[in-house]
Order: C-alpha cells, then sequence, then structure tokens
C-alpha cells in the first residue's frame, strides 16, 4: 500500500483533516502529523528557538506544538519509523487561491514534502464556511488514481481547490493558473481590556486577475483547479534586462 503522510494548518482536530484521513485509509497507509491548533497564515515559516513537542491523540494522529512546516519536517526527518511515499495537506477550511498560496501553512506543509523529495498536493475547499469535505476527499482519490510523474514532475507541488458542492455537482477538473487580488482591506483598530491599540489584520483582497485560465474562474465556473506550483521565485523574463543593468550601471 501507498504510504501517506497528511497535515494541514487548520489543526489536528480539523474536520476537513478527519475526513481526509478517513478516505484515505480505505487505500493506503496514512499517518497524521499536524498543528496542535490552527495555524493558518503560518507559510513556510519553522521553528527554529525552541523544541517541538509531539503528543498523540486517541484516534493516533500525531500533532505538534508548531507550524504546518514543523509538522512535515518533523515527521519525515525523524520521527516516521518509514519515510511516506507523498505528502497529502488538507482539506483546508477555505480556498487557497492565487496570492493567498504565499501565506498559506497548507500549501507550506506539501511545499515541505516537496522539498524534502517527496511527491505533495495540498487541498483546500473553497467556500468561506465548507460543507462538503467528502467532495474534496473523494477529489483527491480520483486524482491519486490518475497521477503519474509527468502530472506531478519532481519539482512541483499541485495545489488543488475544489467547490463546496456535492461530488455529483462538479463540472469537472481545470488545470489553471494562479490568479490575482486586489491589496488586502485595511487592519482593523481596536483596544484591549487595558486600552492599548491592538490592531487585527483584516480580511484578503477581492479577486482581480481572475479571468479564463485563472483558479478564481475554474471555482466560480464550478471546476475543480489543479494548478502547478514551484519554489522557484526567480523572474526569468527579467534576467537579462537586470545583466545589462547591472554591467552598465552598477
Amino acid at each position: 500500500m501507498k504510504r501517506i503522510l497528511i497535515s494541514n494548518d487548520d489543526g489536528y482536530m480539523a474536520t476537513g483533516l478527519g475526513c481526509l484521513a478517513t478516505h484515505l485509509a480505505r487505500t493506503a497507509e496514512i499517518t497524521v502529523v499536524a498543528p496542535d491548533r490552527d495555524r493558518s497564515g503560518a507559510s513556510n515559516s519553522l521553528t527554529l528557538l525552541r523544541p517541538l513537542r509531539v503528543s498523540r491523540a486517541a484516534n493516533g494522529f500525531f500533532f505538534v506544538d508548531g507550524t504546518p512546516t514543523d509538522c512535515v519536517h518533523v515527521a519525515i526527518t525523524g520521527l516516521l519509523q518509514h519515510e511516506p511515499d507523498m505528502v497529502i495537506a488538507g482539506i483546508n477550511h477555505g480556498g487557497n487561491l492565487g496570492d493567498d498560496v504565499l501565506y498559506s501553512g497548507t500549501v507550506a506543509a506539501a511545499m515541505e514534502g516537496r522539498f524534502l523529495g517527496l511527491p505533495a498536493i495540498a487541498v483546500s475547499l473553497a467556500a468561506a464556511n465548507p460543507v462538503h469535505f467528502s467532495t474534496a476527499a473523494a477529489v483527491i482519490e480520483h486524482l491519486l488514481e490518475a497521477l503519474t510523474p509527468e502530472t506531478l514532475p519532481a519539482d512541483t507541488v499541485l495545489n488543488v481547490n475544489v467547490p463546496d458542492v456535492a461530488y455529483a455537482d462538479l463540472r469537472g477538473f481545470e488545470a489553471t493558473r494562479l490568479g490575482h487580488r486586489h491589496k488586502s482591506e485595511p487592519v482593523i483598530a481596536a483596544h484591549d481590556p487595558r486600552g492599548r491599540p491592538i490592531y487585527w489584520v483584516g480580511p484578503p483582497g477581492s479577486a482581480e486577475d481572475a479571468g479564463p485560465g485563472t483558479d478564481f474562474h475554474a471555482i466560480a465556473a464550478g471546476y475543480v483547479s489543479v494548478t502547478p506550483i514551484h519554489a522557484d521565485l526567480t523572474r526569468h523574463n527579467a534576467l537579462d534586462a537586470l545583466k545589462v543593468w547591472c554591467r552598465e550601471t552598477l
């Protein structure tokens, strides 16, 4: 059986995590290593200035007092007796579309698996208050049956977003690119009980680049969005001009 490491950023008690684990356990040997609480927005952060503690819940899930990246890193590099065949992160409570991937702990967990040499998928249910977790789990089961090395290359993470509808109501699958959002809404200013100012980070901006071919467009049209992403942030088409500028100016 395929060995699959499952993690998330919503915490080890999250509904989406439990649903994904239940579905995949029917055909794979699964291990769940997830944060001890909600760590949404943790991105790729690692805990370096203190030790990490790993505990085990009654259902067999491991939980870590750290970030999603910590969870995957600890699992693969020391906790597990056998290295998994792949990493799947999710099911995230809410979409990870466009610029969201820069902040997402779910995507970061998958990316850490890929950094450590394993195929990886991040899966999110794209709704503010998602309900149809079984749809997203069934989507992953379907993808796992169809995956080949060509569809998940060695430097690639698949970022999968699923509409929050019954599986029978999905319109299909679309290969997409990341869209873009408008800038974030302003922070929300308030005061603590002692009168000191505090600030809540505001909601993300609405979709800006959301036309055909984007993940935003696919979700709005009822399709599963499958976006190949990788960690090379180099803007390659700017290199030649930058080389000339460095030679002539600096």
